[in-house]
C-alpha cells in the first residue's frame, strides 16, 4: 500500500524544492504509519512562524549600523529548510506539548545553524560562492562583515535562550540546561570539533569512524541538541529525552549522508549551492569512502532506526517519524 506524505495545494517552486513530494510505503519492513500525511503542510505552517517570530528577534535593516543588520538578515532569509527548529517544535508536540511555547528557543537553532553555514562558506573554510541559491554572504558584503554578521548570529541565539525579551514561559533552571546543551551542541566538542577534523581531513584516506564522528559532530550534535531542547522545554519524561536523543543522533547521521550523496548527484538549481564540491576540495564522504550504494544503504538503515526508536510515542511523534523519512528522499 502506497500512501503520499504530501498531498498539499502546490506551493512556489524554491518551496517545492525544499520540501519534495515523496510517497512512503507500510510494507517493506520500514515501521512509518500507514497513512496520508500532509508534510508539506506541515512544514509550510511551522515554517512561517519560524520565520515570522525570526523576524521580530532580529534587528531592521535600518537600525544603525545598518551594515551588520543588512548582513544578518541577508544570510537568514535566504531561504532554507527551518529543519532544527521545525524538529525542536515536533519533538515538543510529541511529548504533549505545544510547539508554540518554545517557538522562540527554537530560532535560535536556526540562528546557530545560519551563523555555522557562513562561516563555513567562507574562502579560509569551504570557499563557497552559493548558498540556499544566492551569493553566499562574504560575496556579497565581504568576509569581514561576514565574521561578524556569523558572530552576531550566535550571540543573538544565545541572548533568546537567557530570555532575553522573552515571554518567561520556562523556568530559570530549564533554560539554563538548554544553554548548556547548545553550548556544547557548537563547541569544540560539537560542531566545531567537527568541522575541525573535516578540514582536516580533507586529500587524505580516512576510516569509517573518522568519517562517522566529522558527519555526527558538524551535523548531528545540533540535529540532536533539537529534539532535546523541543522534549526537555515541553516537559518531557528522562525516557522521552533519551529516546529523541537516540531519533535525533540516527536521523542527524542520514541528514548528512543525504548531503553527501545530493553533491554528487543533485542538481545545482534545486541544491541551491554548487554540486560537486565535495570531490573537487576532496572532502572525507560516505559516497566517496563506500561508494553511492552502500551510501544509500547506510541512510536507509539509519531512518529506519530512527523511526523504530519512537515506538513508545503515539500518533503526536508521526510529524518525527515522516520527516525521518523525508531527510533521505529529499531532493535539496
Amino acid at each position: 500500500m502506497e500512501t503520499a506524505l504530501c498531498t498539499g495545494s502546490p506551493l512556489p517552486r524554491k518551496m517545492k524544492a525544499l520540501i519534495p513530494e515523496v510517497s512512503v510505503s507500510c510494507s517493506g519492513g520500514f515501521p512509518l504509519p500507514c497513512y496520508s500525511m500532509d508534510l508539506q503542510k506541515y512544514f509550510t505552517e511551522k515554517r512561517a512562524a519560524v520565520d515570522q517570530a525570526l523576524d521580530a528577534v532580529i534587528a531592521p535593516e535600518s537600525e544603525y549600523p545598518a551594515s551588520i543588520h543588512k548582513a544578518m538578515r541577508y544570510c537568514l532569509f535566504a531561504g532554507g529548510k527551518r529543519l532544527r527548529p521545525i524538529l525542536a517544535l515536533a519533538a515538543a508536540e510529541a511529548v504533549g506539548g505545544d510547539g508554540r511555547t518554545i517557538l522562540r528557543e527554537a530560532c535560535a537553532l536556526e540562528l546557530i545553524h545560519t551563523y555555522s553555514l557562513v562561516h563555513d562558506d567562507l574562502p579560509a573554510m569551504d570557499n563557497d560562492d552559493y548558498r540556499r541559491g544566492v551569493p553566499t554572504t562574504h560575496t556579497v558584503f565581504g568576509e569581514a562583515l561576514a565574521i561578524l554578521a556569523g558572530d552576531a548570529l550566535l550571540t543573538e541565539a544565545f541572548k533568546l535562550l537567557a530570555g532575553g525579551g522573552g515571554s518567561g514561559q520556562h523556568a530559570a533552571p530549564q533554560l539554563l540546561t538548554i544553554i548548556e546543551l547548545l553550548a556544547e551542541a557548537c563547541s569544540s566538542r560539537g560542531l566545531i570539533g567537527g568541522q575541525v577534523v573535516d578540514l582536516e581531513s580533507e586529500g587524505k584516506a580516512i576510516d569509517a569512524s573518522v568519517l562517522d564522528y566529522i558527519h555526527s559532530h558538524k551535523t548531528g550534535k545540533l540535529i540532536i541538541a533539537s529534539v532535546e531542547l523541543g522534549a526537555r522545554l515541553a516537559g518531557g519524561s528522562p525516557d522521552q529525552v533519551e529516546c529523541l536523543r537516540s531519533y535525533g543522533a540516527a536521523i542527524g547521521l542520514a541528514f548528512q549522508i543525504a548531503d553527501d550523496i545530493l553533491d554528487v548527484t543533485g542538481s545545482s538549481a534545486v541544491l541551491g549551492k554548487k554540486t560537486g564540491s565535495d570531490q573537487k576540495q576532496q572532502k572525507a564522504t560516505w559516497p566517496a569512502l563506500c561508494g553511492l550504494k552502500e551510501a544509500r544503504r547506510r541512510q536507509r538503515a539509519l531512518c529506519e532506526e530512527a523511526v523504530a526508536g519512537l515506538a513508545a510515542f503515539d500518533e503526536k511523534a508521526d510529524p518525527l517519524r515522516f520527516i525521518a523519512r523525508y531527510i533521505i528522499e529529499r531532493d535539496s
